[in-house]
């Protein structure tokens, strides 16, 4: 096995997903898929970094991260952002019979250009949204810019495979339950993700400081900055 000079493998070259108009239908086949062993992994790493007070979750898509959130912790306040109105529109329908719904709220917002100022969060996460991103350099710098100086931050999403035949073998084990369609964007999914040392670098460029690189698993990589303790 080849490995880049981070120590992580030598992946097939990146495909950007090609663009999916957004649409109601869109939102709603997301919203209908089970993500709720991975997002209450993501939420439970989140506040094993020290996360509390004002959340920011970026590109929320429906809600679920955020109310996950507010539903494990009571020590979390979550304001969900995403540039589609269509997952807004569901996100709001799930928070109005969430028996945690004032401590949530969302709106439209480009990750690219948040409407926060510095250092507004006590915690900034995101979610499976990297790949997706056209400048994810912007999009990290933003995402630090609004974390508050000590705060924490994560983002997870895939991490590309060594190999086409590597990607299908993952599309198969997670999606098999799905059409033709939803395997076929699973697989410009990993196509599109980076590699760990491509994310290296990207935080690295950001100015993202304290930031580590974890291997969550066979699929997903976060790179995160754990809180500052107090003494």
């Amino acid at each position: 096995m080849s490995a880049t000079p981070g120590g992580y493998p030598v992946a097939m070259k990146r495909v950007p997903e090609p663009h999916v108009e957004d649409s109601a239908e869109r939102a709603e086949a997301y919203d209908a898929k089970d993500f709720s062993t991975v997002n209450h992994a993501f939420a439970r790493r989140l506040l094993e970094l020290g996360a509390k007070g004002r959340v920011l979750d970026i590109a929320c898509g429906p809600g679920h991260v955020a109310l996950q959130l507010v539903a494990i912790s009571s020590k979390v306040q979550v304001v969900g952002v995403d540039s589609s109105q269509h997952m807004l529109d569901i996100a709001e329908e799930h928070r109005e019979v969430s028996s945690h719904a004032e401590r949530v709220e969302f709106q439209v917002a480009d990750a690219n250009q948040l409407p926060f100022e510095d250092g507004s969060f006590q915690a900034v996460c995101s979610k499976s949204s990297l790949h997706h991103m056209d400048d994810p350099l912007t999009y990290l710098q933003e995402a630090w810019r609004v974390t508050e100086v000590g705060g924490v931050l994560l983002i997870r999403d895939h991490y590309r495979p060594e190999t086409m035949a590597e990607a299908e073998a993952l599309v198969e084990k997670y999606g098999s339950d799905r059409n033709a369609s939803g395997k076929a964007t699973m697989l410009a999914g990993f196509c599109a993700a980076y590699t760990p040392d491509e994310l290296i670098d990207l935080a690295r460029e950001a100015g993202l400081q304290g930031a580590e690189l974890e291997i969550d698993n066979d699929r997903h990589m976060s790179l995160q900055v754990a809180a500052i303790k107090a003494d």
